[in-house]
């Protein structure tokens, strides 16, 4: 039966696919991405405060994951936000600040605090399609269900109108593909994992279970499946750079898999992009541990007395820093604290500036390392 995009695609199969799609080819570059991640998984066991990573690498995700909804902030706007969002959450104070965050900065950062949220519920509850529904209810920042019977939706060319895809239709229909999706992912193991991930993410784009939002809840799907699968520790693979450099490609392989069952160039796609981005991941968290050494033996050579382990790790756990981040810390009273930054920035490790009122301390090297 041909395709029809205008019609709701409740015909779609259920997984696993019923041809042998771990061809050669496709076998070959999957352990190839399984060696990248496993270097990326060692290379951020060096890290003495793995912190960093979670603060930052996660909002680089985001960027990328929502630019390829048309959703576009600038780095600074960005980091600007979420030392917005940190200052809220210790003053108490959260309305107030987010009144001063772009809604565009705003969405980027509700995906960020949607990935750290399924991260953290993954410590103590079972990755499931039910878990990645809360995912999406946060990135939304709503309380969101999968569509109902009569809630079904045409995904649409923005610049021709044409209809491009039509999900499943809501209720019935897309129960059962929910349910099948469910059973695969955590019950079927006749596929390596990363094959497992790149079936899910398509399976989970084509249901299209929710109004809004299945495309970034789809991304932060693939991140914590690897965290799942223990592939990776932590939410710290932004693969969604990789798929807004070639989106074009991304979106016309997942039609070749709808239209004609092209099961291999889709595959290779994905595990070409984990394997990529792992090893652009892993260079990245090398830059971060040389910038962390070079500022302690800086510290340690040219002002020893204010030197700590402590304060190194608290300025690089954020591109922004505070007075408040060491009294918090008890690195030292708010006078002494104000005195050791103004020290890091004649280092010029810090760069002093203001947001509103706020005196704020940008880290230099971070910057750098994530404008690239």
């Amino acid at each position: 039966m041909t395709f029809d995009p205008t019609k709701p695609y409740n015909t779609l199969p259920d997984l696993p696919p019923n041809d042998d799609i771990e061809t050669k080819a496709v076998l070959k570059l999957c352990l190839e991405a399984t060696r990248a991640l496993a270097e990326l998984k060692g290379k951020v066991q060096m890290l003495p405060d793995q912190t960093i990573l979670i603060n930052l690498l996660p909002l680089q995700e985001a960027k990328c994951s929502s630019e390829i909804e048309n959703i576009v902030t600038t780095q600074d706007k960005l980091f600007e936000g979420s030392l917005l969002q940190a200052m809220s959450e210790h003053a108490k104070k959260s309305q107030n600040d987010d009144d001063k965050i772009d809604p565009a900065t705003k969405e980027i950062l509700n995906y960020r605090n949607a990935l750290r949220y399924g991260f953290e519920e993954m410590k103590t509850r079972p990755f499931s399609l039910h878990l990645i529904r809360d995912v999406c209810s946060v990135l939304r920042g709503k309380s969101v269900g999968f569509r109902d019977a009569g809630q079904n939706v045409a995904l649409v060319n923005p610049q021709t109108g044409e209809c491009r895809y039509t999900p499943p239709e809501g209720g019935r229909a897309l129960e059962d593909k929910l349910e099948n999706l469910n059973n695969y992912l955590l019950n079927y193991t006749g596929h390596d994992d990363l094959i497992k991930m790149a079936l899910i993410h398509y399976q989970f784009e084509s249901i299209h279970p929710f109004d809004d939002g299945n495309g970034r809840t789809g991304r932060i799907m693939n991140i914590l499946y690897l965290i799942h699968t223990k592939l990776l520790d932590l939410p710290i693979l932004y693969l969604s750079r990789f798929i807004i450099e070639n989106k074009n490609k991304y979106y016309k392989l997942l039609r070749a898999v709808t239209e004609k069952n092209d099961w291999e160039p889709y595959l290779l796609y994905m595990l070409t992009g984990i394997k990529e981005t792992a090893l652009s991941t892993a260079a990245r968290v090398q830059d971060i541990i040389n910038a962390v050494n070079d500022a302690s033996q800086t510290v340690k050579t040219q002002e020893p007395q204010i030197y700590s382990k402590e304060l190194i790790e608290t300025i690089f756990r954020q591109a922004y820093c505070r007075v408040d981040f060491l009294v918090r810390e008890n690195i030292a009273k708010r006078q002494t604290a104000t005195r050791y930054l103004k020290k890091l920035t004649k280092l010029k490790i810090l760069e002093e500036q203001k947001i509103g009122r706020e005196k704020i301390y940008t880290n230099l090297a971070l910057i750098d390392i994530f404008r690239r």
